[in-house]
């Protein structure tokens, strides 16, 4: 098919997921995944729905290759956050497309990418196109969103063999970046874990009216906050942000930010742990002086370090104060970041795929700040590598970021063709 027919595909179909309300919670992503499962069936994928409950499943469609060889999923997330009606231009749930863009809740977050995956591999299949080896799988999952026990982590645990993946490509990057005279595309090899805690303080109850007999622990919050807002910890530069860095032709972050102001503030969170306090809590009652005192702290932690780097940065950040007037430490979550090596089959894939399409682009590993459903997939099984890469090039990094959980999410349909050419070449090339 010409690429002007699969660009019509996936805007056809990404203007359709766009029509499913499926803000989560509550999701209510079956209506969607039912709908979408018919066009894999019907073009010859073997179609699974399953799912953790009835309301909510998971959908795979595996096309089987002529011989054995590697797997490549194509992942994406159905479900999204929420979208407050009277804040937009357009109705969120509308998948208008007006001058050139498909408007809609999802349209980045990240129905975009399910149409693109779904249009390149059913124009392949309908094609007449089977792998030459291996399979390709098409994997559709639910409640990314809040966490992904009902999506992702469900069904990983619970049907390893039918999303068992070599390579996978899913969310985290891919939007142009401009840099001189060319066009930078990032591939997300790697993404942070979470390491959150809180900070309590504690002091006496008093009434409030009598501030001097009571003991507050609140303003013991205060030394806390201000460290938190002006020191920073040392690095933990990880394989991602230093190949990025290499690639950059940049020695370090200072010379990044020489080179290049902006893309060194997107890169310096990738290197070293990130303190973000969030919330603080206290007293109850406006007349009651509390007698403890919390501050809540999302951390972010590069792939492969945990509790250990997270505290020995912490105490970096905060030094004595740490230990000062009964400050208790207590751990939230944890969960260690992880990555795929940048070096692979996958990435010689997408690169090739680049030259061909963009002469004035360039192909980047970077890594996530966040995290999403491929860390997932990493951890359940360690052999896969597995990157974040949705290309867009007629919006850039910077124009596209906002749109992302805020009012009049867009996308350029063009953007939306040109990542179905994407996913068509690379499946073709590592799959034959």
């Amino acid at each position: 098919m010409a690429s002007e027919t699969l660009e019509e595909r996936a805007v056809a179909l990404l203007q359709q997921l766009i029509r499913h309300n499926t803000v989560n919670p509550p999701g209510n992503e079956r209506a969607l995944q039912e709908e979408l499962a018919e066009p894999f069936r019907a073009a010859g994928f073997e179609v699974t729905l399953v799912g953790k409950t009835p309301e909510r499943p998971n959908l795979v469609a595996r096309l089987k290759g002529h011989e054995p060889g590697p797997v490549l999923g194509l992942l994406s997330h159905v479900d999204t956050v929420l979208a407050d009606a009277s804040e937009w231009s357009r109705d969120p749930w509308s998948g208008d497309l007006v001058d050139g863009e498909v408007w809609g809740r999802g349209a980045q977050d990240m129905k975009s990418q399910t149409a693109a995956e779904a249009a390149a591999a059913l124009v392949l299949a309908e094609s007449g196109w089977r792998p030459a080896r291996g399979d390709l799988l098409f994997i559709s999952v639910v409640d990314e969103e809040v966490g992904g026990m009902d999506g992702a982590i469900w069904i990983c645990e619970n049907h390893p063999d039918l999303v068992r993946c070599d390579y996978l490509l899913n969310e985290g990057a891919g939007t142009v970046i401009p840099h001189g005279d060319e066009r930078l595309y990032g591939v997300c090899t790697a993404e942070k874990g979470v390491f959150r805690f809180s900070l309590t303080t504690h002091g006496r109850a008093g009434h409030a009216s009598m501030p001097n007999v009571a003991d507050n622990a609140l303003p013991k919050l205060a030394p806390l906050l201000e460290a938190f807002a002006t020191r920073r910890p040392s690095h933990d530069i990880t394989e991602a942000p230093e190949a990025l860095m290499k690639a950059l032709g940049a020695d370090g972050l200072e010379a990044l930010r020489e080179l290049s102001p902006v893309l060194a503030a997107f890169a310096e969170p990738m290197i070293s742990v990130t303190f973000a306090p969030t919330m603080v809590s206290a007293s109850e009652a406006f007349n009651v002086i509390p007698a403890t005192a919390t501050l809540k702290v999302d951390t972010r932690v590069p792939p492969g370090h945990g509790k250990e780097t997270t505290e020995k940065r912490l105490r970096e950040v905060l030094g004595d104060l740490l230990d000062s007037d009964g400050v208790e430490l207590t751990f939230l979550e944890e969960v260690v970041g992880n990555g795929s090596p940048v070096e692979t089959p996958l990435m010689e894939a997408i690169k090739n795929w680049v030259g061909t399409e963009d002469d004035g682009g360039r192909v980047i590993p970077t890594m996530l700040p966040a995290y999403t459903d491929s860390r997932t997939w990493r951890d359940a099984f360690p052999e896969c590598v597995a990157y974040g890469f949705f290309p867009q090039r007629e919006m850039t990094l910077l124009e596209m970021w906002p749109l992302v959980h805020g009012k009049d999410e867009r996308i350029k349909a063009a953007d939306v063709g040109f990542a179905a050419r994407a996913y068509t070449a690379i499946a073709e090339e590592l799959l034959g």
